[in-house]
């Protein structure tokens, strides 16, 4: 890691919880880890005690403290994926890779992972792969998966290559639709929202399919930047009681059709997205 990098990213730290958290991200985003070199950095040029910026590196599920592979593979292993057969899935990813759990390829291609849940129980067993999703994946389909991971996925074909499901959600105050066939973005109805952050509004239309992050909005959002999420509607704020399990943001909850909510971190660049679809037919 290049020193003079962590620095400049340190310029304007200010000894506030919150800048901590943005200062370990973009180190993370740079690197794509927090290595011991960077945590003594931190705590250097910031006057905190090593221990605390450890124990924030560590309490936060977003950050990694080893070097993670070009490619990342997530199985549920979760009471519902369990029971459709996931330690099978997953014993069939560790013997292609070559590794187990958290460990990385020796040519750094991939890093394997379990987790406990993915919050898509009733589509299990899940596989995420560079963050798209298979559901009611079988051991079978585990080489393709990695072979696709290689190749790159195509984003103009996501719906095709069923790692990604369409849902249709509400706004959990008014029960209006929040769907906009007129803008599409994936190739599906959009999701309308109105956002604001700093002191700029403007709507905003997220993808429906679960497991794609593209969005089309009004202004450039800041990478970093938590967004204010507001129905179209009723003017509600989304935001939840919840806090974001990855970098400890806001998260937005909007009602998904037939029952079930669907959960989003609402910094921007944060991936973290759940979906308790317990109750759902698909």
């Amino acid at each position: 890691m290049g020193e003079e990098t962590i620095l400049e990213i340190l310029e304007g730290y200010d000894s506030e919880h919150k800048d901590l958290l943005s200062v370990l991200e973009e180190i993370q985003a740079k690197y794509g880890y927090l290595s011991e070199q960077a945590l003594r950095l931190v705590s250097e040029r910031t006057g905190r005690s090593l221990v605390d910026v450890y124990g924030v590196a560590t309490f936060y599920k977003y950050f990694t403290l080893k070097p993670r592979g070009r490619h990342l593979i997530s199985v549920c292993l979760g009471t519902a994926c369990h029971v459709s057969g996931a330690l099978a899935l997953a014993d069939e990813f560790r013997a292609l890779l070559g590794v187990e759990d958290g460990e990385t390829t020796p040519d750094n291609e991939f890093t394997f992972e379990t987790v406990n849940c993915l919050g898509a129980c009733a589509m299990g067993p899940i596989v995420v792969a560079d963050g798209r999703y298979f559901a009611k994946a079988r051991p079978a389909q585990a080489k393709g998966i990695i072979e696709q991971a290689l190749q790159g996925f195509d984003q103009g074909r996501m719906e095709q290559a069923h790692n990604v499901f369409p849902v249709e959600v509400s706004c959990p105050r008014c029960n209006h639709s929040a769907m906009d066939a007129g803008v599409t973005v994936d190739g599906y109805p959009s999701i309308r929202v109105t956002t604001s952050f700093g002191a700029k509004h403007g709507w905003l239309r997220l993808s429906s399919l679960y497991g794609s992050h593209n969005v089309s909005s009004e202004h450039e959002i800041p990478e970093g930047s938590i967004v204010h999420f507001f129905c179209p509607h009723c003017h509600a704020d989304l935001t939840s009681s919840k806090d974001c399990s990855r970098c400890s943001a806001p998260v937005v909850q909007m009602t998904v059709g037939g029952g079930g909510m669907l959960q989003m971190c609402s910094r921007k660049g944060c991936r973290s997205h759940m979906l308790d679809v317990s109750g759902v037919n698909f």
